[in-house]
């Protein structure tokens, strides 16, 4: 039993000892600190002074009043991270700053990154209020923070600390360009040694890092949010139907303007058993000669086959013309005879994403 007391007590205080190494300060003795430099060397009456370099010299120009050996802070600062698109910052800039570029054109950039903001403030559960709505300058309401000691109810606060920030916008005159500033406007903090407004500046400095970052964060997430729509928009969209042309033969309309149809066709065509025999680009018909593809063994066991188009073998025509910025495309037999609306409905499951090229555009 003392031997388990033993271990329980050497435990706890190695624990205790690892929670009090503090990150701000360097570890190992001091001892440095507390040397004093060395007179200058007195040279007597009759006789010189020996050579003295100055390589090593080190200048007494500098602050005496600064922190020496324990008290220095040897955090290095924190930095801002553009990570969302099109975001950069100033160089040799110590300022929590970021510049946004247009990345959007149909978002106003500005509004874009304000929504991200208060976004932003809303998932901490801090309100933005506004300060100058013609400087767009903002703040925030208070961020509290609490460090406790002790288990279950013998916990007690050891610091507390509260804080404000500012939020401050700044447009190029071609408003394609917004930049962002936050600052910490106002500081508490309570501990065992009292009440204090005065923040370290290098405490300063990382809280205001922090909130911009994490309001980069917000920005690059929805830029990606609106990128994801804009592709589900796309995949969504029918860009082929089943219509008719003026003198009502059935046709399939494609919402692509005629010479890029034109071109991407072969793509189509190889694709989907055709093979290209002759063909009148003035007109802008294809001439093509259509084998059913065999799906292959493999093909059918991995599902990497290309679905068929249910039509007879034989030569085909396709003619393609220009409907305002769209295109109308007709399919006609080796007699000559448009396809019939029902043999158009029929494969248009297979020729609609097809003709859609999603995989090219």
């Amino acid at each position: 039993m003392n031997r388990h007391i033993i271990y329980i007590s050497a435990i706890s205080i190695a624990v205790s000892a690892c929670s009090g190494i503090s990150t701000k300060r360097a570890s190992g003795d001091f001892e440095y600190a507390k040397s004093i430099e060395a007179k200058s060397l007195k040279v007597p009456e009759g006789l010189h002074a020996p050579e003295k370099s100055e390589e090593f010299f080190i200048t007494n120009d500098i602050n005496h009043k600064g922190p020496v050996g324990a008290n220095v802070d040897i955090r290095a600062p924190s930095l801002v991270l553009p990570i969302a698109a099109s975001s950069r910052v100033e160089q040799n800039s110590s300022e929590a700053k970021i510049w946004f570029d247009q990345v959007l054109d149909d978002k106003d950039l500005q509004v874009f990154i304000y929504q991200a903001l208060q976004d932003q403030l809303t998932e901490d559960g801090v309100a933005l209020s506004t300060v100058n709505a013609q400087d767009k300058i903002f703040e925030s309401d208070w961020y509290h923070s609490e460090t406790e000691s002790g288990y279950w109810l013998f916990k007690t606060v050891d610091v507390a600390e509260s804080m404000r920030f500012r939020f401050q916008f700044e447009s190029k005159p071609h408003g394609r360009s917004v930049a962002l500033k936050v600052s910490v406007v106002e500081y508490m903090k309570t501990n065992g040694s009292g009440a204090t407004k005065q923040m370290d500046v290098i405490d300063k400095q990382r809280a205001e890092m922090s909130m911009l970052n994490k309001i980069v964060n917000q920005v690059d997430y929805k830029y990606r949010k609106v990128q994801q729509e804009h592709r589900l928009m796309r995949a969504n969209q029918q860009l082929v139907s089943v219509s008719e042309n003026s003198a009502g033969e059935s046709a399939y309309i494609v919402e692509m303007e005629l010479d890029s149809l034109w071109s991407n066709m072969p793509i189509f065509f190889e694709d989907y058993g055709f093979t290209i025999a002759d063909l009148d680009e003035s007109k802008k018909i294809y001439y093509v000669d259509f084998v059913k593809p065999d799906a292959g063994f493999w093909d059918s066991i991995w599902g990497d086959g290309v679905p068929v188009i249910e039509i007879e073998n034989g030569r085909y025509q396709f003619d393609l013309t220009a409907k305002d910025n769209k295109s109308l495309l007709i399919i006609k037999d080796s007699n000559g005879n448009v396809l019939s609306a029902e043999t158009m409905n029929k494969i248009f499951p297979v020729m609609g994403p097809a003709l859609s090229f999603r995989n090219i555009f």
